[in-house]
């Protein structure tokens, strides 16, 4: 049987066919499996930072971590632009092979790495090469698989079929927290840190051979048959694009808007909340991999929901309604994360002022500190400690300030971490004030936020370009936007906290990028539910 003639107009029935959920089953699999790969790092991203780095400065060590995930995202354009080409050219399902597999590939190998105090500073330039080959697969991936699904999916439904391609991320990083958590339980910290960890990434290769299997069964995509019955295959896409204005205003707004919108709120809902659950509230690292984990299942039926409500009410409403819940929630959502999760160092930042006083004190997480301004900084940041910089009151003598009198010269830790602890720092959050529930609540705020951008965001992607370039012109600036925007902002957050020496100024970069991402869509996004995919 011929399943090309079963599928060719299915895209413009009202009722899927089995083959079209066949065929979004295998490319959700497939796509489940490049974010598992891709954020199992992320999970594991504060582990690296002693694994693969020197251990000398925490903070820079930490920093050094997310800048690798980052890179990760960075290098994803690179990806888009030559697999996109390739698929416009070519079709769709060659390409969705050839991601998996260097996916896999490269995720399995980092399990082997050996580590920093294993072959020095060659553990983290390996990680750095396998981090850049993960980035560049899942740039042929990410986009282009919602340009598939789209395609095949009823026209009257696309934004209820293609939302679940949306859930694959959070799924990805739900078994990859769960491993983490499980791991963490069974194994001592010890027995974790040696061998636990590379668990994940050595069953990526399980995963690889099933997902292989599944996209080897995908068949092509009827609109892009239809353009090579027609002999109108683009010869340059990647030119093409640029030459056409109404193309390049919508990847504009795909890139400022769309792509950053849901970059940012998965980012600062699903990747960043662990970061500072263990770093700045100091929960328990399997306490707060716990409570991100049960955030999380809310976004399943809610992602749904959002696609299903935009094939009724449009894309527009429904994804500009998340930008601005983002943009007014995050602040609040990770101050009340702080008071709920750690109610002592919430009253500590409130009433015990800390100043340090001090020249030449431009400390940098990138460089060891020079004197003991610096040293002071770092030592604050590292406490978590929220501090003002002023001039030094006493000519060559640096001083830390804390609460009314008390004073310590100079660079002293001991004198330091005993008078912020008799002032009412906590070094660990106290189990017994932490507020699970209210997290859990708190964290589902900028979940809600993530779904109504994310729901309608596959079908959008592909229905705002014309069919002969769409692969093309919606991966690179999607992967431009998550990787520049989204990828860095866990690490552009932390570097602005550690500057500002406030656990959460660093949050007005996400803040800030959403507002003029809303006010972009507000202008100038189109109404795209009702379009024809073949045009």
């Amino acid at each position: 049987m011929n399943n090309s003639s079963t599928i060719t107009s299915s895209p413009d029935s009202e009722k899927a066919t089995p083959i079209q959920r066949n065929v979004i089953i295998a490319a959700c699999y497939g796509t489940f499996l490049e974010w598992y790969d891709f954020l199992t790092f992320a999970s594991l991203a504060i582990y690296f930072s002693v694994l693969f780095f020197p251990s000398d400065n925490p903070t820079t060590a930490l920093l050094s971590s997310l800048a690798t995930f980052g890179v990760g995202m960075v290098v994803r354009p690179l990806g888009s632009a030559l697999f996109g080409s390739l698929a416009d050219k070519y079709g769709r399902r060659p390409i969705f092979i050839t991601t998996i597999v260097l996916m896999g590939l490269s995720t399995f190998a980092v399990g082997l790495l050996p580590t920093y105090a294993q072959i020095g500073m060659w553990a983290p330039i390996m990680l750095l090469i396998l981090r850049l080959l993960q980035g560049f697969s899942v740039g042929g991936e990410i986009g282009g698989a919602s340009v598939y699904i789209t395609e095949h999916a009823p026209a009257n439904k696309r934004g209820t079929y293609t939302s679940v391609l949306q859930l694959m991320g959070p799924l990805g990083i739900l078994v990859s927290t769960l491993q983490v958590v499980l791991l963490q339980a069974w194994l001592s910290a010890d027995d974790f840190n040696t061998w636990g960890w590379r668990v994940p990434f050595l069953l990526s290769a399980v995963l690889l051979l099933i997902s292989l299997k599944s996209r080897m069964s995908l068949v092509e995509s009827p609109v892009f048959k239809k353009l090579r019955e027609k002999n109108a295959l683009s010869s340059s896409p990647l030119r093409e694009i640029f030459r056409d204005k109404t193309t390049l205003g919508r990847m504009a707004l795909l890139f400022f808007c769309i792509s950053a919108g849901g970059a940012l709120l998965f980012f600062t809902s699903q990747v960043y909340t662990n970061v500072y659950l263990k770093s700045v509230v100091r929960l328990e690292p399997q306490l707060s991999s716990m409570l991100v984990m049960i955030s999380t299942l809310a976004l399943f039926p809610l992602t749904l929901f959002f696609g299903w409500l935009s094939d009724r009410v449009g894309r527009k409403p429904v994804i500009m309604a998340g930008m601005l819940l983002g943009s007014l929630a995050l602040m609040p959502v990770y101050q009340g994360l702080l008071h709920f999760g750690n109610p002592a160092m919430q009253r500590f930042i409130s009433e015990v002022p800390v100043v340090l006083y001090g020249d030449a004190c431009f400390y940098s997480p990138f460089t060891k500190p020079r004197n003991a301004c610096e040293q002071n900084q770092e030592l604050l940041t590292k406490l978590g400690v929220t501090h003002t910089l002023h001039a030094q009151r006493t000519i060559n003598v640096t001083e830390v300030s804390i609460g009314e009198s008390d004073v310590v010269a100079g660079f002293n830790p001991t004198a330091i971490s005993a008078t912020l602890k008799a002032q009412g720092w906590t070094e660990h959050a106290d189990p017994q004030q932490v507020n699970r529930l209210m997290i859990v609540l708190l964290l589902i705020i900028p979940v809600i936020a993530l779904a109504l951008v994310t729901g309608p965001q596959t079908a959008v992607l592909a229905e705002l370009f014309p069919a002969r370039t769409r692969y093309t012109a919606v991966a690179l600036p999607h992967n431009l936007s998550a990787g520049w925007i989204g990828g860095l902002s866990p690490f552009m957050v932390t570097l602005l906290n550690v500057k500002a020496g406030d656990a959460v100024s660093g949050l007005w970069y996400p803040i800030g990028l959403l507002i003029v991402g809303l006010i972009a869509g507000i202008m100038f996004m189109p109404e795209t539910y009702k379009v024809s995919l073949d045009d």
